[in-house]
């Protein structure tokens, strides 16, 4: 995606999740979230924990949480590791509090992400959880947690779900991306095999993507095998949100050629690093 609209919509993003913190109700914040079995306000620590080591990061400085973590641990990190202590180290600091450091750090962010040089865009790499990352895939992975985190606050405050095309889309190109990474922590490989994505309605966009690390399809090559249809469900089983067996039951989501490999594309795939 170019960048100056990817920069947009990360700015629309973080608007949108602003609006959904401040307009859930006070009493909500200490309530279950669907999230990993968290509260709302520990969904919320989370992404004031995530979003300040972006910025951080995006701005060529080290991520002093990563780091803390790192030190706290013989030098490793791991996602889910961190993720809980960052939720941890926040136990008792207030919602409104929280709100505050992730609105602060998000806006940072996108000062960041904005500020960077065209030149160099497609191929500058920071630090993250996981490893070195292209800048451009972490702006994107930013619009992708907010999308989906949002709506987990949605549903653990009580608020209608509110999704969007272009969050929706990316978070089907991330998970289709990340496909090699996905199936690796799953122990599969498929070398020289490739999968056609053609997604419809909110979200939609057509991908032809190789199943292993550094592998592109040849432009005549035919998918080993295909997914259609709707772009929201498709989403929706990339955030693990919801078991793809579902999508194919009621039609929503379509699989052919090798239909088992299909099935373990949709069963593995992950749009998010943990």
């Amino acid at each position: 995606m170019e960048r100056t609209r990817l920069i947009g919509i990360l700015r629309a993003e973080r608007a949108r999740l602003g609006r959904t913190i401040q307009y859930a109700d006070p009493e909500a914040w200490d309530l279950p979230n669907p999230c990993r079995g968290w509260t709302n306000r520990d969904l919320l620590a989370h992404l004031a924990a995530q979003d300040a080591a972006a910025a951080q990061a995006t701005g060529g400085e080290p991520a002093a949480e990563l780091d803390a973590f790192r030190e706290a641990n013989d030098g490793d990190l791991w996602v889910d590791g961190f993720n809980e202590w960052a939720v941890g180290v926040r136990a008792d600091v207030p919602a409104r509090q929280l709100a505050t450091d992730w609105g602060r750090a998000a806006d940072l962010l996108c000062v960041r992400a904005a500020d960077l040089p065209a030149e160099g865009w497609d191929t500058r790499r920071v630090p993250w959880l996981a490893g070195e990352i292209g800048v451009r895939y972490l702006v994107q992975s930013r619009v992708v947690e907010w999308w989906l985190h949002g709506e987990d606050l949605r549903e653990g405050t009580g608020l209608g779900p509110n999704p969007q095309h272009w969050p929706v889309h990316l978070t089907c190109d991330m998970g289709i991306r990340m496909l090699p990474y996905a199936l690796g922590l799953a122990g599969r490989s498929f070398p020289g095999a490739s999968i056609q994505v053609d997604l419809s309605g909110m979200g939609e966009g057509s991908w032809h993507w190789g199943l292993s690390p550094r592998e592109s399809p040849p432009e005549d090559k035919k998918p080993d095998a295909w997914i259609e249809g709707r772009a929201l469900a498709f989403a929706k089983v990339a955030a693990r949100r919801v078991a793809s067996g579902s999508y194919l039951e009621d039609g929503s989501l379509v699989i052919g050629g090798d239909e088992a490999l299909a099935e373990i594309v949709l069963r593995d795939i992950r749009a998010y690093v943990g």
